[in-house]
């Protein structure tokens, strides 16, 4: 059975940036996506697509025809009543779309690994934690909350 993968809104954006600044990382998003992704089940969330279909920004609609050809996790009430336990504990910043919601989502579902490039409030190893306690609490699954560089397979 193969692991599943839960992607937040910037690995997909990385799929598809062009920056320099961010080169390195879009370049490992892009050979993660070509030589791994076939490994895993990846699901997004219908929020994700809505944080996708905001703003106005390149390539955003290859990004969202990208996304819309994933499988989705459909929303759930106990989903919120998560996320407002990571806020209310300051785990995640107050922006219930944001940050709390996508690993709201990774936990609820038990999916085994949350992946982003988000390393100030999710791929972040003082938050490790801090996630294990709150998720222990409430009975939930703890996802691995991981960049793409850290979900390459040995060869």
């Amino acid at each position: 059975m193969k692991k599943a993968v839960y992607l937040d809104s910037t690995v997909p954006s990385y799929l598809f940036d062009e920056r320099e600044s961010i080169k390195l990382h879009c370049d490992i998003t892009r050979k993660w996506w070509e030589e791994e992704s076939r490994n895993f089940d990846i699901f997004v969330s219908l929020e994700t697509i809505v944080e996708l279909n905001k703003g106005n920004y390149p390539k955003k609609n290859e990004i969202l025809e990208f996304v819309n050809k994933l499988e989705k996790l459909e929303p759930n009430p106990e989903i919120r009543d998560i996320i407002k336990v990571y806020i209310q504990n300051t785990l995640m910043p107050k922006d219930e779309m944001g940050d709390a919601l996508h690993l709201a989502y990774a936990s609820f579902y038990k999916i085994d690994f949350l992946l982003t490039w988000n390393c100030n409030h999710l791929a972040n190893a003082n938050k490790k934690q801090h996630v294990r306690i709150l998720n222990s609490r409430m009975n939930l699954f703890v996802p691995e909350i991981i960049t793409p560089l850290e979900l390459f397979t040995e060869k």
